[in-house]
């Protein structure tokens, strides 16, 4: 990607090109989330396309990990028999 050079105003303001807010989807109004990365600043508009594609890549990244839900359901049984247990039964 080619680079595109913006100076930053008095204000702290800087504008973003035509060209990357059409193709980001940047309208007014948009919230950008900005973070830091060592020298570099990475900028990330919070856009309905970009939250879907992360909910995309989060997608399945616990599979094949161990179930919550079935340790806490196995968790309760221990803990219902050893109340069971010291109420005589």
């Amino acid at each position: 990607m080619e680079q595109i050079y913006t100076t930053v105003s008095s204000k702290g303001q800087m504008v973003i090109p035509a060209a990357i807010r059409e193709e980001l989807g940047i309208e007014p109004g948009t919230r950008v989330a900005i973070r830091r990365e060592g020298p570099e600043l990475i900028l990330r508009p919070e856009t309905l396309a970009t939250k879907l594609a992360m909910i995309k890549k989060m997608r399945g990244i616990t599979a094949g990990g161990p179930s919550l839900c079935d340790e806490l359901l196995e968790d309760r049984r221990r803990e219902r028999e050893r109340e069971l247990r010291e109420e005589g039964w």
